[in-house]
């Protein structure tokens, strides 16, 4: 084992636990979370409807994407999933700029960055990848696992756009 195998490991599984958590915050209301009847609320009030739909596939594509980390199974998959879901998580707050303590989207967009690298270097010798002899980074199998997860944004967002224009003015 390399330092820089002991600092993947130690990436996916901070990432990981960080997105873990996230996922039942939204879904159990865990870790002070509000739960999935209060979180689809506030997604509805953000313009992604149906709520209760989009909070539970929000918080399977975080799970989803921790445990795939976590493992360092099929990285790039969870490489995309995790760019996706997080490029739709910093649309609500991206008005408020970048920085969180304004209200902005940094924390989702550093999560999705650091999804990206890994996506680039691979998940290191410590991994399922690596026993099961999977590619382990760099390339076009990066670049289009990045180019994935920023496209299955789209569709979301989209919808998001079309409901916040459709919403009724007061």
């Amino acid at each position: 084992m390399t330092e820089t195998d002991l600092g993947l490991l130690l990436l996916r599984l901070g990432l990981a636990a960080l997105l873990a958590g996230h996922g039942f915050q939204k879904s159990l209301g865990w870790f002070r979370g509000m739960g999935l009847a209060r979180t689809a609320e506030v997604f509805e009030s953000w313009g992604f409807r149906p709520g209760r739909p989009l909070v539970l596939l929000a918080a399977g594509c975080e799970l989803l994407g921790a445990l795939l980390l976590a493992t360092g199974l099929l990285t790039r998959v969870a490489s995309a999933v995790v760019i996706g879901t997080m490029l739709v998580a910093a649309a609500p707050n991206a008005v408020n700029g970048l920085w969180a303590h304004l209200g902005g989207c940094e924390v989702t967009v550093v999560y999705a960055y650091l999804a990206a690298c890994l996506a680039v270097t691979g998940p290191g010798h410590l991994s399922l990848d690596n026993a099961a002899g999977l590619p382990d980074g760099g390339g076009w199998g990066a670049a289009l696992a990045i180019v994935v997860g920023a496209l299955a944004a789209v569709p979301p967002l989209l919808r998001r756009r079309s409901a916040l224009r459709a919403r009724p003015t007061s």
